[in-house]
């Protein structure tokens, strides 16, 4: 019999079994067979799962155990069963800071258990009695004499195991006397701590590769810093460009409302060959800025600043700016070039040449892109990637640490994955996010292939049954390699839903997106509703990508026709809700209503205080244009309810920290949300423990 050891306590013919003495299968988080490492960020719940089972009917326990960097032992935990009959365990580890961890899952014999499971039915039966007690008594002489050798810091718990040998033993008390020393408060604590275990048995060690907070968790905001503080002549109808200066103005109305990332499009010179007018056209003014995508003049390419903008000085006075109000600055990382871009002269090799001689420009068919070509890295791999990479590591080098990736999927997986092992190996601060919009086994490739953070479908998802579905893909599905960033809208997607849903719909959105993922963003307008599309399209009509574009937030506020409160509040919840800065710990609900969603987020902040348990119910009207009832129907076990959390009546407070109201609730709970008020819930459990 072993206590902690991870070692088999006999020899077994090993070389070349699949098996080990206790059977070990189907272990989570692990891609790619382990070749590729989970993610997690500090702090984190990391939900492990495995099969576990063994021959017979004797009892089988199972541990997750977690390794730091070092390979040292962090945590142990005990896994508990998931289901019934299916043999699947299931438990959380946390590491606590960044780095390249592991863990291993341990399956072995419950010597504990099993002998107390059986004793308890035959001496319930009145068979073998006296036998039955022996053998416990002999049970907890060899775990005590076990404990007290081991000297380890449950050596105290050998004189629990002795008193409960000793009461086995005496043959002169009540046998019920002697059997309920064996579960006595002592012995289960004791046991608890350390179990009593034989034929252990490990699976391999998986990777978990730790990055840091912002890589999983964080609220991003997206403006144009050449619309910060443009100012239009009223006479000549002429533009002056925002600057970074005049766009560091605006970093404190984006800290108020508690975003973490303020991320910028392209901010170097653009191309004025097939320069895009407004709304896409194909011929631009003297006065149209372009599309920043479009990149690469004779001033410069993806290592130079567009002149309206201001120099690298003013730029790194952005970056301090934001960092002095806890912000920090995301860029576009966009791979093309305009016409103009110097490349095209110095490395001609770099893009797609037809048999007519001219360079292919960006399609996706109907749509065409005259101003953009695209990069082919097929002609010169390494020279094209060692200038990417040293383009990277000089914007790191000006105080950048987050990279928005533009159509990465169109680019090779190979090169993501050298570029991003690169410079983390350089700055393992970096942080990489995947603007893929392409089909889900790219989308999740790019993820493995080092990407923190990615794009979503979530955008299209609006109706209770595609919210409940995705929601758990990437909560429980591919959480281990794809973290998911909820973007609400972007210069490129105005969905229908936003179009046509009236204010509701820009709060259902906010609601969903910043709840149901650590990870959400917006798009500068979004506050203000806006919502009028270009006739045929899902992306707004005079789009700031090729104009500038005037707002007057404060006037909205002042005419309460703003959302920043609502956003403000929804951050703060965030910020306050340690359980909405998890991944994988959304557990769905169900509701009467067919566009009503539920679903729980839970998590324990102290994992040795069962009494710090935060748990919020998000409840949701999912159609805009109306009020909804329903009854909501809670799985009571994923709230972690405390005994002590119930009232007499075997209800539980809730407070809605949306509008201030508290309530009663139970298992079944009546709800009517109003579209045109406050479209959801966001309930708090009130704990009174």
């Amino acid at each position: 019999m072993t206590s902690s050891s991870a070692t088999p306590s006999n020899d077994l013919p090993a070389a070349g079994l699949r098996f080990g003495r206790i059977p070990i299968t189907n272990v989570t988080p692990v891609v790619e067979c382990g070749r590729i490492p989970a993610k997690a960020i500090p702090g984190e719940d990391i939900v492990v799962g495995a099969t576990v089972f063994r021959e017979g009917h004797d009892l089988v326990g199972v541990s997750a155990v977690l390794y730091d960097p070092e390979g040292r032992e962090a945590q142990r935990i005990r896994m508990h069963p998931v289901g019934i009959g299916l043999d699947r365990w299931g438990g959380a580890l946390r590491p606590e800071s960044t780095g390249n961890w592991s863990f291993a899952v341990e399956g072995w014999a419950d010597v504990y258990g099993t002998w107390h499971h059986n004793a308890e039915v035959k001496i319930g039966a009145g068979v073998d009695v006296e036998l039955m007690l022996a053998e416990g008594a002999a049970l907890f002489t060899a775990a005590a004499e076990q404990r007290s050798a081991d000297q380890g810091p449950n050596a105290g718990d050998a004189a629990v195991f002795t008193a409960a040998a000793k009461v086995l033993a005496d043959t002169g008390l009540p046998v019920d006397e002697r059997l309920a020393a064996a579960g006595s408060d002592a012995v289960l604590a004791a046991v608890g701590r350390e179990p009593l275990r034989d034929l252990v048995t490990s699976s391999p060690r998986y990777p978990i590769h730790v990055e840091r907070v912002l890589a999983g968790r964080g609220a991003w905001y997206e403006f144009f810093p050449r619309s910060e503080g443009a100012i239009q002549d009223p006479a000549t109808l002429e533009w002056t460009s925002g600057t970074f200066r005049t766009a560091a103005r605006s970093l404190e109305r984006v800290a108020g409302m508690g975003f973490d990332v303020i991320y910028l499009p392209p901010v170097h010179p653009i191309g004025t060959t097939h320069r895009k007018g407004p709304n896409n056209t194909l011929v631009a003014g003297p006065q149209d800025p372009g599309s920043p995508w479009a990149i690469g003049s004779a001033e410069g390419g993806h290592d130079a600043i567009h002149p309206d903008l201001g120099t690298f000085e003013d730029f790194d006075a952005f970056v301090h700016a934001a960092r002095d109000l806890d912000l920090e600055v995301a860029i576009d990382l966009a791979l093309q070039a305009s016409p103009d871009h110097p490349w095209v002269k110095s490395h001609p090799e770099w893009f797609t040449t037809r048999v007519d001689g001219s360079i292919a420009y960006a399609e996706n068919p109907p749509k065409k892109y005259q101003d953009i070509y695209p990069l082919n890295f097929d002609n010169d791999f390494k020279g094209l990637s060692e200038e990417v990479l040293r383009i990277v590591l000089m914007w790191v080098s000006h105080g950048v640490k987050i990279f928005r990736v533009d159509n990465p999927h169109t680019k090779p997986l190979m090169f993501w994955e050298w570029l991003i092992r690169t410079v983390n190996a350089r700055h393992p601060e970096v942080i990489f996010l995947a603007e893929a919009f392409t089909r889900p086994p790219m989308m999740h490739a790019l993820g493995m292939a080092g990407f923190q953070q990615s794009y979503t479908y979530f955008t299209w998802r609006n109706t209770r049954k595609e919210l409940e579905e995705y929601f758990t893909e990437v909560s429980a599905e591919t959480a281990a390699f794809f973290r998911p960033n909820f973007f609400v809208n972007t210069p490129d997607i105005l969905t229908e839903f936003l179009q046509y849903g009236g204010p509701g719909a820009f709060k259902i959105r906010a609601v969903l997106a910043s709840t149901a993922s650590p990870l959400w963003g917006m798009y500068a307008g979004y506050e203000l509703f806006e919502h009028v599309a270009r006739p045929g399209a899902e992306e707004y009509i005079d789009n700031e990508k090729f104009e500038y574009k005037q707002r007057d937030f404060a006037g909205a506020i002042a005419e309460g026709r703003s959302l920043v409160p609502f956003i403000t509040r929804l951050n703060d919840i965030r910020r306050f809700h340690p359980a909405l800065g998890e991944l994988q710990n959304l557990t769905v609900h169900s509701s009467t209503d067919e566009a009503t969603v539920v679903y729980s987020k839970h998590k324990q902040v102290d994992p040795g205080d069962p009494s710090s348990k935060d748990t919020l119910i998000i409840v949701v009207n999912t159609d805009p244009h109306s009020a909804r009832e329903c009854t909501v129907s809670l799985d009571l076990a994923a709230l972690h309810l405390n005994p002590e959390d119930f009232n007499e009546d075997g209800t539980f407070w809730v407070d809605d920290l949306i509008s201030g109201q508290s309530w009663r609730w139970g298992a079944h709970n009546y709800v009517r949300l109003d579209a045109h008020f406050e479209p959801a819930h966001i309930l708090s459990i009130r704990r009174n423990s």
